[in-house]
């Protein structure tokens, strides 16, 4: 249907974040097996200003807000992990004489710095340098393109591989496949039940998990048409155009993930669906309930009052 809001959303430590319009609501499995629902309003720029749902800057500004709204879900959950964990051991709320609990601010500041410098080393200092080894090679400047895009995406993969390896990933990856169950669910106009959820798949074309593939495709591209060889203005360049790229990768996720759309688009979100083999586990049936949790809340709080 044109103009249908597409929901979407994350998984978070024994939860999901599901975002609607108006707010994100995160569920969360507590240790009593009750199921803890946290909710914030949306307070996106494309809600306030027209020209952000232009296309294309909409991109930018999708990220953007991705990643502040997942960011506010993460550390939610992991509140309530750390909160549970102290409370079992002393038996007394974790609650400090301020009134706050979980991570503190500067803790916070700190993951989300370190989780930026990561990215920016991983996806562009590193493609970057191996890029300047082949030109001394004397290898051409497509080739060189193509090699900068394959070390790319050879460290996601290694990335994603070493993350596997961590054993409480395991459960936010079927977390991961929860969400996407619900949200098929909720897109094929069934009931929210966990009987009609479990027989959806865990893959989903506007996944997170494609929108890396379709950077690292996109980038192959806008990073090969960068001519200087100064290295400390390549570096610039790549940062500066980095909000063109992902802009351009929005755009493509959001149409390969119709049902209509052509059928090279479609083709072109196949590595993504792959890569979902390994960022998706099949949850179990207390899973899905979280993740239908969260999705009733963020569509309640849509639904006309």
């Amino acid at each position: 249907m044109a103009g249908k809001f597409q929901y979407g959303g994350q998984a978070v430590l024994e939860g999901v974040m599901m975002r609607g319009r108006k707010i994100m609501a995160v569920a969360v499995r507590c240790p009593d097996k009750s199921i803890s629902v946290h909710t914030e309003p949306v307070n996106s720029l494309t809600q306030r200003h027209r020209i952000w749902r232009l296309p294309f800057l909409r991109g930018m500004v999708a990220l953007i807000d991705s990643f502040s709204i997942g960011m506010k879900a993460l550390m939610f959950s992991a509140n309530e992990a750390i909160d549970a964990e102290e409370e079992e051991k002393s038996g007394k709320d974790t609650t400090d004489d301020n009134g706050k609990k979980g991570l503190s601010t500067w803790e916070t500041v700190l993951t989300v710095g370190f989780a930026m410098v990561l990215v920016i080393v991983l996806f562009v200092l590193l493609p970057l340098g191996a890029g300047e080894l082949m030109k001394k090679l004397g290898l051409s400047p497509f080739a060189i393109g193509f090699g900068e895009a394959l070390v790319r995406a050879l460290l996601l993969l290694g990335y994603i591989r070493l993350v596997t390896l961590i054993p409480d990933i395991q459960r936010v990856f079927a977390y991961h496949g929860a969400e996407h169950k619900v949200i098929h669910t909720f897109e094929a106009s069934e009931e929210l039940t966990v009987e009609n959820a479990r027989t959806k798949t865990t893959m989903h074309p506007r996944c997170g998990t494609s929108f890396l593939v379709f950077v690292v495709l996109v980038s192959a591209v806008v990073f090969t048409l960068i001519a200087s060889n100064v290295w400390y203005v390549k570096i610039l360049l790549r940062l500066a155009l980095l909000p063109v790229v992902t802009g351009i990768s929005y755009e493509i996720i959001k149409l390969a993930g119709k049902k209509d759309a052509f059928f090279l688009i479609r083709w072109l979100g196949v590595p993504g669906l792959w890569l979902q083999k390994m960022t998706t586990r099949e949850p179990d049936d207390d899973m899905l309930e979280v993740a239908i949790a969260a999705l009733n809340s963020a569509v309640a709080a849509d639904a006309p009052q």
